[in-house]
């Protein structure tokens, strides 16, 4: 299955200049600015996650290893840590990181079949 264009770079992000911290936003225009920008970036560091999925369905062997509750309890449990650390509350970062995952999971199997589809 080939890869596309966008997964044989390495990352390199890109945003719009950040021009106020929240503390200094004095209205919405502001607050919506920095919002959109933050959001551009998450698209961009959410795609190159994706990406990796497509390559735990390419290594995996097994169907059956695509859900991995252990690792999804692994990856959960270091989220938290780091959003306790930069002040995420976890009633936020947790279930994000679970809908995240599920989806994620969702997208491997579909690949997965894929890949195993394309190889018959």
């Amino acid at each position: 299955m080939p890869s596309d264009d966008h997964s044989q770079s390495l990352t390199h992000y890109t945003s719009t200049a950040r021009r106020k911290s929240s503390d200094d936003c004095a209205d919405m225009t502001d607050v919506r600015y920095e919002v959109d920008r933050l959001d551009r970036l998450l698209v961009e560091v959410i795609a190159e996650r994706v990406t990796y999925m497509t390559a735990a369905a390419r290594i995996k062997q097994s169907r059956d290893r695509v859900h991995d509750q252990d690792r999804i309890e692994d990856v959960v449990a270091k989220v938290l840590a780091q959003a306790k650390d930069h002040g995420l509350p976890a009633e936020i970062a947790e279930p994000i990181w679970r809908l995240m995952i599920d989806r994620c999971i969702a997208y491997e199997y579909e690949r997965w079949d894929e890949i195993r589809e394309s190889d018959t």
